[in-house]
């Protein structure tokens, strides 16, 4: 299960220098509104060091990390909603994404212009959220109209349509997002049909300059207080220093983020912070042939998490083999994790923990 996020936020935020530098895919950047015209789409592959541990005690021939699809969108302005720049091509890409990073920009920098003539991230945040909350309330409205007569013939799914479309306009009315409503899981059902932006998790990016990474300034603590009050993460990265990172050489890194006083890259920070608001987690499987992560959600069984491998996998569950990281590590190898009873037999109730280690049989 690929996690895509997609990276928002007014023009000259620092949204594409960002994506950039995660994905090094040539995305055009530059000091004016509407450089992404189009989606730029980047598969990157998410850092996780207990891949390498892995390997130090099972040779393999690959290796292959979680991936995060990160999508950046067109710059978003004030009247998105109605039109206004590039809005109606930002709303139709965004309603695609699991999670939205919000990049707001907590700099100060004359050279480079913001679209709305002085640096404010809550005022940009709050500009974002209203144009994304304006969009799915006349998306509801439309809903509600549509499902309301089909309801009318006795349809009891058209009723549920009807019934969480006019709930969500109450809540959208009162200016706030979609996901600050309680929900059932038949109404998240229906939300998800919606496809409603503001549904979505919000992670706030705070894109700092070098002397930002260390110590918030005072334009990040206004959005970490912001981002509490309503119960959304915050990550703080330099879009301009992750571009400088992802042109150096590997081994070059590591010595360049001590010298900033940094242990990890920005796509580190960000994948995690992602994982964490999304509710993911992370078990790997490890072999001759290769030792691959793979994301799950949280609360997940072994033949569910099998079924992320393939839908064969969770139908023909038998049992699975798990072990730790940590008791691989002590003992060096598989034969003696089971000479010490330390290679588990799960059964199908098992809840995968995070940075498991499992072998999964199932009959074909």
């Amino acid at each position: 299960m690929a996690l895509k996020a997609g990276i928002v936020g007014l023009p000259n935020v620092g949204k594409s220098t960002l994506f950039n530098a995660l994905t090094a895919a040539g995305a055009e950047s530059a000091n004016y509104p509407f450089c992404t015209i189009e989606p730029n789409v980047g598969i990157v592959p998410v850092p996780d060091e207990r891949l390498d541990r892995i390997l130090a005690k099972i040779a393999s021939k690959k290796v292959l990390p979680a991936t995060v699809e990160l999508v950046d969108i067109a710059g978003l302005v004030r009247g998105a909603s109605k039109g206004e720049g590039l809005g109606n091509q930002f709303l139709g890409h965004i309603r695609t994404v699991d999670a939205v990073l919000a990049v707001v920009r907590c700099f100060i920098d004359e050279d480079i212009t913001h679209v709305e003539g002085s640096i404010d991230p809550i005022r940009d945040i709050e500009t974002i959220e209203t144009e994304l909350q304006l969009a799915d309330l006349e998306s509801c409205e439309k809903r509600l109209t549509k499902f309301a007569k089909i309801a009318k013939s006795g349809d009891k799914e058209a009723k549920v349509h009807a019934a969480v479309a006019e709930k969500c306009v109450a809540i959208l009315g009162e200016g706030q997002p979609v996901r600050s409503g309680e929900w059932t899981e038949e109404e998240l059902g229906s939300i998800k049909h919606a496809q409603l932006i503001t549904s979505k998790p919000v992670l706030y990016v705070c894109n700092v300059d070098e002397d930002g990474l260390n110590e918030d300034n005072d334009l990040v603590t206004r959005v970490r207080e912001y981002a509490k009050a309503e119960g959304a993460g915050v990550v703080v990265i330099s879009a301009a220093i992750e571009a400088e990172i992802s042109e150096l050489e590997p081994d070059e890194r590591d010595e360049f983020l001590a010298d900033l006083g940094q242990t990890e890259a920005g796509l580190a920070k960000l994948a995690r912070s992602t994982y964490d608001l999304l509710g993911l987690r992370t078990y790997f499987t490890a072999g001759p042939k290769e030792i691959r992560a793979w994301t799950i959600k949280t609360g997940m069984t072994a033949p569910q998490a099998a079924g992320v491998i393939h839908t064969d996998f969770e139908r023909g569950f038998i049992r699975a083999e798990a072990y730790s990281l940590e008791d691989l590590e002590t003992y060096g190898t598989e034969a003696k994790l089971k000479e010490n009873g330390k290679l588990r037999v799960e059964g199908k109730s098992y809840v995968v923990a995070d940075g498991d280690i499992l072998h999964f049989l199932f009959n074909v």
